[in-house]
């Protein structure tokens, strides 16, 4: 089946239709017959429900709805299936698959999620507003009801203590929201010590969201007590996916805030966060499920949203409580709930068929905009192919002239024993710590030791060729063996991030990166694995199936080395990111993320 388009029309331009669908006058496009429905409106399994679409949009929700089927009518019998609304993604970064949006959709379409609000402001680091208007055209020519979000920071904090290869400020955020009602609000607000202390750039996007009547979505990783969230909150602030803990959970929604509950690749919160629910028995209103990110390899062997109402309701949730989490509650966060999110009169007909029990979330079909885009795990729908503008490929402005030398760490003295400040990974969790260990110097740089679990890390700036380059440690990847790994998908800033326990290999593996043009290389004495990301550094223009084959080769040749963290590429990409506690590394040296705020600090104890 070739489909060129899925149409979304609005409600007012349905309303004659779908009337005389109902009253059984026209005959619908589809109908849904005999099935449990999943109501999150009223939170009540119905059973032997039927329900009509017209075109795009459902007509009809009932017991019978045999008069409005014609003889072109599609019929389902959903007989021992549940009828339930498609899953939404309430906060989702596509290129933390290094899928592009048209394969996302390929891959998520079969599991159920037949929606999302995508933030993103990892192509738009690269590219700015060309990145994010090329993700939204492609995201309009897929069945997906994708809403896309104004990236808040680019940079994530300031060029002080980063370098982006873009810039977007208050009115760069204006123009994307003015480009259609798919562009749904303000990505996170990651410098939330910007927006609490009031720093102008901060307060002028949001501003420029609330004038635009859209929504604003938060990163906020102080304290749940920390008496500087309420302050965010009065900026605007409506929904927040920095919850690790059931206080963090209760503290925003007290503050009237959407908290959202994260399982993504690398981190796991979910079953922290739903405590707050099953503990503390909060109203789960304004509970939210989201990915965040997830790479290819967690969609083909996990899943998406899917798997996360399914993990939900293990720890304890009632399986329609978790549906709403995952639909209503998050349609109704974004303001768009006439059009997506239960299976009403007039909604859009996103809707999925499970079979067996409802708390294993096994997805047998899925309709998109009242087409059946899949069935049985396997897709049933195709588009034409979106090509992306050669400003979005070549973006790495290095040459592949890195020697080893460049990853030298010199000292303070010539010889002997010093304290130096590093990265600790903290494995299933977005944050690091902050550790100082010994560290020996020889000739006036740092010797690692093979019994001290430490790797160098460097960022080098591959944007404008400014030449910024910074080096420091990290501990807990784990490498037993001469390794290296380069990328350029390195938190939010993407410039070339480089970790490893040798410099030549650092050197090496680097080199390959910019060769490709952006991607991952992991090298060992006994061979290279690569993972080219020819758009923007980030994603690649291959199906879903041969990325979620190279994403494995890159995890495997880790585990290889030593490095068997969970979702390793994925935890060690987020090193880069100056907006999460502790300890980050950027071009421009060691960034401090505390309760005093971002700040560059040095290496080696003074």
């Amino acid at each position: 089946m070739r489909i060129k388009q899925f149409a979304r029309p609005a409600l007012a331009d349905c309303v004659k239709e779908l009337v005389a669908t109902a009253r059984g006058d026209l005959k619908a496009s589809l109908v849904i017959q005999n099935g449990c429905l999943v109501n999150v409106v009223s939170g009540e399994i119905l059973q032997g429900m039927s329900v009509a679409v017209q075109g795009s949009r459902i007509a009809y929700v009932g017991k019978d709805a045999s008069h409005t089927i014609g003889p072109d009518t599609e019929v389902i019998d959903a007989s021992g299936q549940y009828i339930a609304p498609g899953l939404l993604d309430g906060h989702c970064h596509i290129e933390s698959t290094q899928l592009t949006v048209a394969e996302f959709a390929r891959a998520v379409l079969p599991l159920g999620t037949t929606g999302g609000f995508f933030d993103a402001h990892e192509i738009s680091n690269v590219l700015g507003l060309n990145g994010l208007k090329y993700m939204l055209e492609e995201a309009r020519t897929t069945p997906l009801a994708a809403y896309m979000q104004a990236p808040s920071c680019v940079p994530s904090t300031s060029p002080e203590l980063e370098t982006t290869g873009a810039y977007i400020g208050a009115e760069e955020v204006a123009e994307a929201l003015s480009w259609g009602n798919d562009m749904i609000g303000l990505g996170e607000v990651m410098n939330f010590p910007g927006v609490v202390y009031g720093e102008e750039k901060m307060i002028g996007e949001i501003e420029a969201t609330l004038r635009a009547g859209k929504a604003v979505d938060g990163h906020f990783t102080w304290a749940a007590d920390d008496w500087r969230l309420p302050v965010y909150a009065a900026a605007g602030v409506t929904g927040d996916h920095e919850c690790v803990t059931k206080e963090d959970v209760q503290e925003r929604i007290r503050l009237g805030m959407y908290a959202k509950m994260r399982q993504g690749s690398a981190w796991h919160d979910v079953a922290e966060t739903i405590k707050a629910s099953t503990e503390l028995g909060l109203d789960t209103r304004r509970m939210m499920l989201v990915t965040d990110d997830r790479s290819s390899e967690s969609l083909l062997n996990e899943g998406h949203m899917n798997y996360v109402v399914r993990l939900a309701i293990s720890q304890g949730v009632k399986p329609v409580t978790a549906f709403q989490m995952a639909t209503i509650n998050t349609a109704e966060r974004f303001g768009v709930q006439r059009d997506v999110g239960s299976i009403t009169p007039g909604s859009i007909a996103d809707i999925i068929l499970l079979d067996g029990r409802l708390a294993d979330v096994n997805v047998h079909t899925t309709i998109a905009a009242g087409q059946v885009v899949a069935r049985e795990g396997k897709m049933a729908a195709s588009w034409d192919k979106y090509q992306y503008p050669q400003d979005a490929l070549g973006t790495v402005q290095l040459e592949a002239d890195i020697q080893a030398d460049h990853f030298v760490i010199k000292t303070p003295v010539h010889e002997g024993e010093l304290k130096a400040r590093i990265i600790q990974v903290t494995e299933n969790h977005v944050e690091t710590k902050e550790v100082f260990k010994t560290v020996r110097a020889e000739s006036g740089q740092v010797i690692l030791s093979q019994d001290q679990d430490v790797c160098k890390i460097a960022v080098i700036e591959r944007h404008h060729r400014t030449g910024n380059k910074a080096v420091a440690l990290v501990s807990g990847v784990g490498f037993n063996r001469p390794a290296a790994i380069a990328m350029t998908v390195a938190h939010d800033s993407h410039n070339l991030m480089v970790i490893g326990t040798d410099d030549h290999l650092m050197a090496e593996a680097a080199n390959q990166v910019v060769n490709m043009q952006g991607g991952v290389a992991v090298v060992t004495n006994e061979g290279m694995t690569e993972f080219p990301l020819s758009i923007a550094g980030l994603m690649s223009p291959e199906p879903f199936e041969i990325v979620a084959s190279q994403s494995e080769a890159i995890s495997q040749a880790l585990k290889a080395s030593g490095c068997c963290l969970n979702n390793a590429f994925m935890t060690l990409s987020l090193l880069a990111l100056v907006v999460i506690p502790e300890l980050r590394l950027s071009d421009k040296g060691l960034v401090r993320i505390s309760a005093n705020g971002i700040e560059l600090v040095p290496l080696f104890e003074q």
